[in-house]
């Protein structure tokens, strides 16, 4: 029987989920955090390992003599040394695609609390100032439609994808700057370059993996092409933006808002520039988080390591 280790499993599963699936597949540890200490003795008669974000370095690796697959509790895979792994022949798999809807729901639902204001409005209302006022109605921020805007979208995989037809049922123009534009032939769409994409787009929301060529994409440069009264849309990670440019271009009025479900360090150093920042909104890497979702990331990562088991892996990376 497979000796399964699940090190930090409370994100997906703090207590609505079950681990039935899991457990029915060998024998199972599960933690719900595992710090860096503790990492190799809770791994070193593993011989498959469930991770979120416990690294999994080289060293780390070497000292897990039994380990032989590898299953990321997420899409992106960043977290484990997959190199290191393959020349171990060690199987890495990950979770494509579960979270798709719920993170399109969270990119509008930062848009609009920056263009409605709900949560703001409602705590005036409690706070009596609905009740103060002579009028039947008040609003104390500009309230903004999004049809007929221009939503850029820079990154076209799934969530860009579901991102788009969001924005088109909102008759939002949509625009999408990708590396692989021939790909597609979706005529409501226009494909452009990122920098026209940041001059002309009135949200700019960003669905691109953080790599070495797109860490601090959105960089001083390409904030101040934006226009003077467009948002910044984040779901995807913190890394794609350079923090302190763009908190001094929301404080300086430069762009009008920004809504960020990531940021380059989780949970943020209290001295992060944009805790503080105007017009700028913070959500706790949440978008993924949905029952629904959880509820296919753990289906999946069990069904992944069926196929494993059965010498038929699936979702295995690199692909």
């Amino acid at each position: 029987m497979m000796n399964i280790v699940v090190l930090d499993g409370y994100t997906l599963n703090p207590g609505d989920l079950s681990w039935d699936l899991l457990k029915a597949q060998g024998k199972c540890t599960i933690y719900d955090r595992t710090s860096p200490e503790e990492t190799v003795p809770r791994i070193r008669e593993a011989d498959i390992v469930l991770t979120n974000k416990v690294a999994l370095s080289k060293e780390i690796l070497s000292q897990a003599p039994h380990l032989k697959y590898i299953g990321v509790l997420a899409t992106g895979y960043n977290i484990v040394d997959v190199n290191a792994a393959v020349e171990r022949n060690i199987v890495v798999t990950n979770i494509p695609s579960y979270s798709t809807m719920s993170v399109a729901q969270t990119v509008f639902a930062l848009l609009l609390e920056l263009t409605h204001h709900a949560g703001h409005h409602s705590h005036a209302v409690a706070g009596g100032k609905w009740q103060s006022q002579r009028d039947f109605a008040f609003w104390d921020y500009p309230l903004l439609e999004l049809s007929g805007k221009t939503l850029g979208i820079l990154g076209y995989g799934n969530i860009g994808r579901a991102t788009a037809a969001i924005g088109q049922a909102f008759g939002m123009n949509v625009q999408v700057s990708t590396r692989h534009s021939e790909r597609y032939t979706d005529s409501q769409l226009k494909f452009t370059d990122l920098p026209t994409l940041c001059a002309t787009s009135d949200v700019v929301s960003l669905h691109c993996p953080l790599t070495n060529e797109t860490a601090h994409i959105v960089n001083h440069d390409r904030i101040s092409r934006m226009k003077s009264n467009a948002f910044l849309i984040n779901t995807s990670r913190g890394g794609l933006i350079d923090e302190r440019a763009l908190a001094e271009a929301l404080n300086e009025g430069k762009i009008a808002g920004a809504g960020l479900d990531v940021l380059s360090t989780e949970p943020p150093n209290p001295d992060n520039p944009l805790l503080s920042a105007k017009n700028c909104i913070i959500t706790p890497h949440f978008a993924w988080a949905t029952v629904e979702a959880r509820t296919r990331l753990m289906q999946v990562a069990v069904d992944n390591i069926a196929s494993y088991l059965k010498g038929n892996p699936v979702n295995v990376i690199p692909q």
